[in-house]
């Protein structure tokens, strides 16, 4: 399928009627036969490119495939990041986060993700235009990430910690980074028996109270997540937290 838009006086027309310079996606940079399926269930079909500066950081091979670490890099677009949506094709459970960036939070990402089997790893970026950027990658794995036992609850009192937060803040040039871990099983309903028990929102806010990142989590994130943001604000952060049972948690990091 060909996309077109047409600029007019620097505003986009997002009009389907209007044709004028189409959008080459260009090549798929890991040819999947399910790029087409997603694009239309995450993406509904909308414009978008393949695109290199999206970057999708991951080992080759996932020496455990429970505790995969990812990181999601589009700096290269800072300024006009609207949302970045992450997706594992091939994982029974394919989603893995939206993440929305405020002014004081860059458009980077780091956490750890289940792999079932190997697959192409997916960070669509939507910039202010209406385009999605694509970054892409591949991992191998030898498989079971999705469907292997828990490991929290194979832990005396793991009940105890549910929600308890571990984090640090470490400067970096003109920012600094924010490493967090939450205690969580993260069920994702696959197991016998056990039904989903998930972490399914989280935001960080500044010490005004006001929005600096939304993230939607999904089942694929890791048991006892682990997130790394890259922060402009300064000052102390609050980390709110919701399950999907209800449960809410809070934790401040200096």
């Amino acid at each position: 399928m060909r996309l077109w838009v047409l600029y007019l006086g620097g505003l986009l027309l997002s009009s389907p009627l209007v044709f004028a310079a189409p959008i080459e996606p260009g090549p798929d940079p890991v040819p999947s036969v399910m790029w087409a399926y997603y694009h239309r269930q995450i993406l509904a079909d909308a414009p978008f490119v393949f695109d290199e500066r999206v970057k999708l950081l991951a080992p080759p091979f996932a020496e455990d495939a429970r505790q995969v670490p990812l990181e999601i890099d589009a700096r290269a677009l800072a300024g006009e990041v609207v949302k970045i949506l992450a997706w594992a094709e091939l994982n029974p459970l394919p989603r893995i986060v939206d993440f929305t960036p405020g002014a004081g939070v860059q458009p980077w990402l780091s956490i750890r993700i289940r792999i079932e089997q190997a697959t192409p790893l997916r960070a669509a970026v939507l910039t202010r235009d209406g385009l999605w950027h694509v970054g892409s990658a591949l991992i191998d794995a030898a498989g079971g990430g999705c469907t292997a036992p828990s490991v929290v609850r194979s832990q005396p009192g793991w009940e105890e910690h549910v929600g308890q937060v571990l984090g640090a803040r470490y400067p970096r040039s003109g920012a600094s980074r924010l490493r967090l871990q939450v205690s969580h099983p993260m069920d994702n309903g696959l197991l016998n028996g056990i039904p989903e028990f998930f972490l399914n929102q989280a935001q960080l806010l500044d010490t005004d109270h006001r929005v600096l990142a939304h993230l939607e989590l999904y089942p694929a994130v890791s048991e006892n997540p682990s997130l790394g943001f890259d922060l402009q604000a300064t000052g102390q952060t609050r980390l709110l937290l919701q399950d999907n049972n209800g449960n809410q948690f809070e934790a401040a990091i200096p």
